[in-house]
């Protein structure tokens, strides 16, 4: 599976969810398919998608977040991952799209084509539901399961280390801050 692909199926279920992403691919493909007020493309801070997002869920419970990480950013940061698992926001969703490389910034592989399991690691950092998929029907249906369940979860979602020609947003930093900054005023 491709992450656009995985993007493209789940993008009708996100029109009343907080979206951060973390920079490079994610953000640029989420963008090309449609951008929406209330996505925040976190560039230029890898590894800190889970905690924006976690933030975001904390200080505004009324809503669902999701966010969309990468492998490479989340073993940069796999403290979030405790710091998810003791907060526990029950209107959180954290998606792993793993291409167990950096293709971002080069393609150079990460501890994920070597073995390391980030559900597992989600999962013994106390994160309650953790999961790997690897196609499209699974991610559906685990992310349509999560923002059910009302329960903290990671999915990670094994994709090809294929991306977009450029990984770049054409909106900018502090436009996209203003802009998801209104829409929360107003939800």
């Amino acid at each position: 599976m491709t992450r656009l692909d995985a993007l493209k199926a789940v993008y009708p279920t996100l029109e009343d969810k907080i979206v951060v992403t973390i920079m490079g691919a994610v953000s640029a493909e989420l963008q090309s398919i449609g951008h929406r007020s209330n996505f925040f493309y976190l560039q230029h801070a890898m590894g800190l998608a889970s905690s924006m997002g976690l933030g975001i869920a904390l200080s505004r419970p009324e809503h669902t977040v999701v966010v969309f990480d990468g492998d490479g950013s989340i073993l940069m940061n796999l403290g979030s991952l405790t710091t998810m698992a003791r907060y526990r926001p029950a209107n959180m969703v954290h998606v792993v799209f793993d291409n167990e490389s950096l293709l971002s910034v080069g393609g150079f592989p990460t501890a994920t084509a070597t073995g390391s399991d980030i559900a597992a690691l989600a999962a013994a950092a106390g994160v309650p539901r953790s999961c790997t998929v690897r196609s499209i029907d699974d991610f559906t249906r685990a992310l349509d399961t999560a923002l059910k369940a009302r329960e903290l979860t990671t999915i990670v979602a094994k994709v090809e280390a294929v991306g977009p020609a450029g990984y770049v947003t054409d909106l900018s930093m502090l436009e996209n801050r203003f802009e998801l900054q209104k829409w929360l005023r107003q939800h």
